[in-house]
């Protein structure tokens, strides 16, 4: 007999190790399509959760070159807040994906009086000399203070601000490299911090600091890739420019000779506005790809953008013709992306869709939760199927399939996934057709009042 169990979705007792509940909730969340930021409220959540470590507050440093910078302050203001927090939390039901959004609107509110004020912080990193929280940076070791207020190296600023004489300084290590420090102490219970404690957010600290530092790997990584792109765009500009430039130059010095029959003139002004228009169209699509930045995500209700491209002129012109299912959340949480990049990214899957299907055959649109990790708008299609060596090679600029195409479509789609923290996954039989799934990350809308 064999047994199979979900490695992403352990169910744990209540009574199991504290420990092995911890790190599981910390594993499975970089697994998840969060953002940076939601992950490491993730790891400040765990360690101050009944359920995790149990701090009552903990504080986020992120080190920028040869500084470390306030960013984030996860805790009660106040043992009044502190008692209504733990009353919601400990309610019958509450798991931790709902601790987890609780907090994420805790750290919100607290922007101008907790996080806000940690923010004004900012330390030398590489000083032998540094006071803490920095001297935890600098000495790549936990550090855990007694007498605060009687101890030298604590900074007279963070002191004021942190409010306590105990606190864990937890240096997140990175290979050879420090990426920060978590800050944690027990302000409302007063209660003392344990050895065991101090070793469990120590490892907490390891997993944080390397998620961190790959997460960094994967952007410098995508920076190398668009450069390796840009070289490429450079032999394909010149291929694709050159032809046009030389056709418009060599019509209109025919047009120039003084015995030029009117036809021969109509006709060669003709071809000069075709070729013109050529290039306006490569210039267009290269300056759409090459937009030098993206808007900044942000969660958006994407029901309304979904029903504008979907009831868009050019949609509804290109659907002519072919069975259109659309299975479309109603009432779908938010996601994050730029709102006008999700459109452009819909209508680019359709377009390429129409485009690889036969009339008479179907193209459809889903949009669903997949359970909590992540919300996945799909594009499926009945054509003629992309083979597997293609695949490989789909979101490379430039390359493409059509006749017509410059390939900067899908590279598009790739870039926005990329920057919104999502990703596009592909699924295709030659000959049966093509599924392309957008997953974005998400939140449950704020209940109406």
């Amino acid at each position: 007999m064999i047994e199979s169990y979900n490695i992403l979705s352990p169910d744990f007792e209540r009574d199991a190790p504290r420990e092995l509940m911890l790190l599981s909730i910390i594993s499975q969340s970089f697994f998840q399509p969060f953002s940076l930021e939601d992950n490491l409220l993730v790891i400040l959540t765990a360690l101050t959760s009944g359920s995790g470590v149990g701090f009552n507050r903990a504080m986020l440093f992120l080190r920028q070159g040869d500084r470390i910078k306030g960013e984030m302050w996860l805790g009660p203001r106040s043992a009044e807040e502190a008692g209504l927090i733990w009353e919601v939390l400990s309610t019958p039901g509450i798991g931790y994906v709902e601790i987890l959004e609780h907090n994420r609107a805790l750290v919100a509110k607290n922007q101008d009086t907790l996080s806000g004020r940690l923010k004004g912080l900012v330390y030398a990193a590489d000083e032998e000399s540094a006071l803490l929280p920095a001297a935890a940076v600098c000495r790549k070791e936990l550090l855990h203070v007694r007498d605060a207020a009687n101890d030298p190296l604590v900074d007279r600023r963070f002191l004021n601000l942190i409010g306590v004489d105990e606190f864990l300084c937890v240096p997140l290590l990175a290979r050879d490299d420090v990426v920060g420090v978590i800050v944690l102490d027990n302000a409302i219970t007063r209660n003392p911090i344990a050895a065991a404690d101090i070793k469990l957010a120590g490892v907490c600290g390891l997993m944080a600091g390397n998620y961190i530092y790959s997460t960094s790997l994967h952007k410098k990584l995508l920076e190398v890739e668009k450069m390796a792109a840009m070289g490429e765009m450079a032999l394909f500009v010149t291929h694709q420019l050159r032809n046009p430039i030389v056709a418009v130059g060599g019509f209109t010095d025919q047009l120039l000779r003084p015995d030029v029959p009117e036809e021969k003139k109509r006709r060669n002004l003709a071809i000069i506005r075709d070729e013109v228009r050529r290039l306006e169209d490569i210039i267009y699509q290269m300056g759409h790809f090459l937009k030098v930045s993206l808007k900044e995500p942000v969660y958006f209700d994407p029901a309304p953008a979904l029903a504008a491209v979907l009831d868009s002129p050019e949609v509804r012109a290109k659907g002519q013709g072919y069975a259109l299912e659309l299975r479309v959340d109603p009432c779908p949480p938010e996601i994050l992306c730029d709102p006008t990049s999700f459109g452009e990214v819909v209508r680019n899957l359709l377009d390429n869709a129409f485009d690889a299907t036969p009339a008479g055959g179907a193209v459809a649109i889903r949009s669903y939760r997949k359970n909590r990790s992540g919300y996945v708008v799909s594009v499926r299609d009945t054509g003629r199927g992309i083979s597997n060596p293609d695949k490989d090679q789909l979101f490379r600029p430039f390359f493409t399939t059509k006749e017509k195409g410059m390939g900067l479509g899908l590279p598009f789609i790739k870039r926005v996934m990329d920057t919104c923290g999502g990703k596009v996954e592909v699924q295709s039989r030659v000959g049966k057709g093509t599924i392309f799934r957008l997953t974005f990350n998400y939140r449950d809308k704020e209940p109406q009042p």
